[in-house]
């Protein structure tokens, strides 16, 4: 269950980090709606992370948490914001996952 509770929170993680680049494209009203669910993302992710970090190791949780929110940040970015999606990128970003996913297989 943590390991979920985990996932959920690099989402949320990613939320927010997208939440800041609707913000930054955006004025007015809509741009306090994007803050607001910034730091509604950012706290669920925190509590989150902080209550699997009871149980599961914080340097495994938070290289997970933060993997989690890297990666989907990356896809947001190339599919909402219309960033590059070169070769490295790509690259660099499966390494990535592998790592994460190396993380959850060595940790008990």
């Amino acid at each position: 269950m943590n390991w979920i509770l985990l996932i959920i929170a690099g989402f949320f993680e990613t939320a927010f980090a997208a939440c800041l680049g609707k913000a930054k494209e955006t004025t007015g009203t809509e741009m306090i709606y994007w803050y607001i669910g910034f730091g509604i993302c950012l706290s669920i992710s925190m509590l989150l992370l902080v209550k699997v970090t009871q149980v599961l190791p914080i340097g495994t949780a938070y290289g997970v948490w933060t993997g989690i929110g890297a990666v989907g940040t990356v896809i947001v970015g190339i599919l909402v914001f219309n960033e590059p999606a070169t070769f490295w990128r790509i690259f660099f970003i499966s390494t990535l996952i592998a790592s994460i996913v190396g993380l959850k297989v060595i940790s008990n």
